[in-house]
């Protein structure tokens, strides 16, 4: 039941990393305010909301795995509609891995620690489709050649 994407990304390895791992680069593409620090046990924080850090958010989650620049999991939090459902208890979590490619950098997110219910299928069935806009979003922020992704 995990979910799994992948993409192909025209961009250095050390590139994709840093969108992931830095504040300033990860909102560039994928929420607007975020806290990373990026160790074991650090936060790993996303904001959509930022004016109610309490609400949209990952706010607690906090990283449970590192090795720069191949692999990178954390815990997650799914949005308030969802929140009663998976935000409670154990939390699913993410793993990225980077792997360097013929033309930049394969990028595979997968999803894990899903329960079996109706209500946990459904929170599941919109995070596949929101991971794969988020990563669409991460591809062409680094493929644009613009701001602060593009370079090191």
């Amino acid at each position: 039941m995990d979910i799994i994407r992948q993409v192909a990304i025209a961009a250095d390895v050390s590139l994709v990393w840093r969108a992931w791992t830095e504040p300033d680069r990860i909102t560039e593409w994928f929420a607007p305010a975020a806290v990373i620090e990026p160790k074991i046990g650090g936060k790993f924080e996303l904001y959509f909301n930022p004016e109610n850090r309490d609400s949209m958010s990952t706010k607690g989650c906090t990283i449970l795995h590192i090795d720069k620049p191949k692999s990178l999991v954390f815990e997650w939090k799914g949005p308030d509609p969802f929140a009663d459902i998976i935000n409670r208890g154990e939390l699913t979590f993410v793993e990225v891995s980077f792997e360097p490619g013929e033309e930049g950098t394969i990028v595979t997110l997968t999803h894990k620690g899903w329960k079996a219910s109706p209500d946990w299928n459904r929170a599941r069935e919109w995070h596949a489709a929101a991971w794969t806009d988020m990563l669409a979003s991460l591809k062409s922020s680094l493929e644009s050649g613009q701001g602060l992704l593009c370079c090191e």
